[in-house]
């Protein structure tokens, strides 16, 4: 992928900062699959490695928005319009046999 130097030099933040966060994650799903036979390697221990990795996934987001200058405009939120009222609805004639 071909990111421009602004990018790749966000890419690099970012991937640091991984780096720092998601070791101690590595490290418990290491030590978890570690203490597993091969029987158990499925099942609840299955799980608690996809929680691990949906969190490092969540850290990875966050790490992305957490070096970004904060976005948006310097005017006030202008108020909500009011609500029009609502058409009534009409009658239906039904005719006779």
């Amino acid at each position: 992928m071909d990111l421009t130097p602004e990018q790749e030099a966000e890419a690099l933040r970012i991937f640091e900062r991984l780096k720092e966060t998601a070791d101690a994650d590595l490290m418990a799903m290491a030590r978890l699959l570690a203490s597993k036979s091969d029987g158990e390697i499925f099942g609840q221990a299955e799980l608690e490695v996809r929680d691990r990795v949906h969190g490092i996934g969540a850290k990875a987001l966050e790490s992305a928005l957490a070096g970004r200058k904060k976005g948006g405009t310097s005017a006030a939120a202008s108020p909500a319009g009011t609500a029009r009222a609502r058409r009534g609805s009409s009658a239906i004639k039904r005719g006779g046999s």
